[in-house]
């Protein structure tokens, strides 16, 4: 059965007007080797847990929002915000949040009279509803906009929420998107085609030389003044939008790796030193060093590594969140659950080969070598600590051979083709191989992802805790861990084991929320 709403009776947990406040034992086992015994200590620390009940409003600004990711969130809101349906060859089609964590799935609240009792995550804990996110600019408060660019529907909508290098608007981007079904793209266009992006930071040697035809819409000058402009924009649309915060997120271009340089990007005052030089500092980082200076988090959806030492140094001083890094939506979901599940079923795994193809504007960048290498890091570095977890399958130096390739089909457009073959060794010798087709329509699977980081995100701003031994209260550490489920390659704190199998990332998101 389904619950509507619960309240829990318990004495460890209390409910204020301003905070929901919960008791909780973090028990867990030590483990140390004395005198060549290994000797297990069970151990456990008192924890309280403090979540602001009220829930902001949140406005979204996306890198990229002309793009295909960009393009269908903001589309699939407004769809779920006005309730559209429209048919298919297929029959009616409605608006829904599928593939979204916390709208389409459930966690079992605990036994009732009839059985297992369940609960969607959204109702775990006060969270912004994925309607309420302002994507489009839409503002309805009783004030006047300090700058405004047109009028919806008698809404005065202010500057533009995200950014693109090019300038379509998002009624045309959607359109050359080609992701979503045309009569829905029929009621969709005179919303969309007011939305005009922002212009955006371009630096070619980042990205592939294939995307030069459409940076058209780009930022001029310094790299310090162009960081001090995403600077303006995030003041202007929080000003103008009348939202509580802003949260920033990447799902732009895939850029190529930036050299981490003593010097150089290794220090928050070397980067924003190198900033002010116009030295080697890639558009992302560009973004992710105003974001954080403006005291809002910032997500990167993309592989790419963003968060060079100096950036997470900066947020940690900062104390703003980041998140990261690539949206984990297909293949490499899959991935985590299969290798967990062979390895876990005692099968060693010695081969993954993985091979795509796209036709999207997110292949036409991959087909570049250096943009690649950063898909093939990101898609390569899945199965590691599942792995590392079996020393009875696999030594110290041993792993399954691992292989990613991807290739432009510019036919097949969003609808990513993914073959995987995976081969074991089983007892006595033998082998079991596994070979998967997954279609995957990209951007109808990274939309919902997107929307479950900004909205965890959000949530954890407003969640502090405190021990019995540190009793005073403080938030999450700023390289914010618990979305991983949602990340091809979590970023963690330093120091931080990386977990990748799927549904222990799920438990740390649902163990934290419950």
């Amino acid at each position: 059965t389904m619950a509507e709403t619960f309240l829990v009776e318990s004495p460890d947990i209390t409910y204020s007007k301003d905070f929901i406040e919960a008791k909780y034992t973090y028990s867990t086992v030590h483990v140390c080797k004395e005198n060549g015994v290994t000797k297990v200590r069970p151990c456990s620390t008192r924890f309280t847990f403090r979540t602001g009940r009220q829930v902001p409003r949140l406005g979204v600004m996306l890198v990229g929002w002309g793009g295909n990711n960009g393009t269908t969130v903001t589309a699939a809101v407004l769809a779920n915000k006005l309730g559209l349906s429209w048919m298919t060859k297929t029959g009616r089609k409605k608006a829904n949040y599928y593939g979204s964590l916390l709208q389409a799935s459930t966690v079992c609240l605990g036994t009732g009279p009839t059985g297992d009792v369940y609960v969607p995550f959204r109702d775990l804990l006060p969270m912004v509803h994925p309607n309420d996110i302002v994507f489009d600019g839409r503002w309805g408060g009783g004030r006047t906009p300090a700058m405004g660019w047109g009028t919806l529907s008698g809404l005065i909508i202010p500057g533009p929420p995200g950014w693109d290098i090019s300038s379509l608007n998002l009624a045309e981007a959607m359109r050359r998107a080609e992701v979503l079904d045309w009569p829905l793209q029929e009621q969709l266009w005179p919303h969309l085609e007011k939305m005009k992006p922002r212009p955006s930071i371009y630096i070619p040697e980042f990205i592939a030389a294939n995307q030069e035809e459409r940076a058209d819409n780009v930022l001029r000058g310094s790299m310090a003044e162009q960081v001090e402009q995403i600077r303006r924009d995030i003041r202007d649309f929080k000003e103008t939008s009348g939202v509580d915060k802003v949260i920033v997120l990447w799902t732009a271009n895939t850029e190529r790796f930036c050299d981490v340089v003593p010097g150089l990007n290794d220090t928050a005052d070397n980067l924003l030193w190198a900033i002010e030089r116009g030295l080697e500092v890639s558009p992302s980082t560009l973004f992710a060093v105003a974001s954080i200076l403006e005291g809002c988090a910032y997500i990167n959806g993309s592989p790419q590594n963003t968060f060079v030492p100096g950036a997470v140094e900066l947020a940690t001083q900062r104390r703003v969140f980041i998140c990261g890094d690539d949206f984990k939506s297909g293949q490499t979901k899959l991935k985590s659950v299969l290798v967990d599940f062979l390895v876990g079923a005692g099968l060693k795994t010695k081969s993954i080969v993985s091979y795509n193809h796209l036709g999207n504007n997110d292949g036409k960048n991959l087909s570049a070598p250096q943009q690649f290498r950063s898909k093939e890091i990101s898609k390569s570095n899945v199965v590691d600590d599942t792995v590392q977890a079996n020393p009875v399958l696999y030594g110290p130096q041993d792993k399954p051979d691992h292989c990613v390739v991807i290739k432009y089909v510019p036919y097949v457009g969003d609808s990513k083709r993914a073959l995987d073959e995976y081969t074991s060794e089983i007892m006595m010798g033998g082998t079991n191989t596994i070979v998967i087709h997954n279609t995957c329509e990209d951007s109808l699977l990274a939309s919902p992802i997107i929307l479950d980081l900004a909205i965890l995100t959000e949530l954890c701003q407003r969640v502090t805790f405190c021990t019995e031994a540190d009793p005073e209260f403080q938030g999450f550490h700023s390289v914010l861990s618990i979305v991983a489920f949602l990340c091809k390659a979590p970023l963690v704190p330093e120091g931080t084991p990386v977990v990748n199998a799927l549904f222990r990332q799920r438990s740390c998101i649902e163990n934290i929320l419950r």
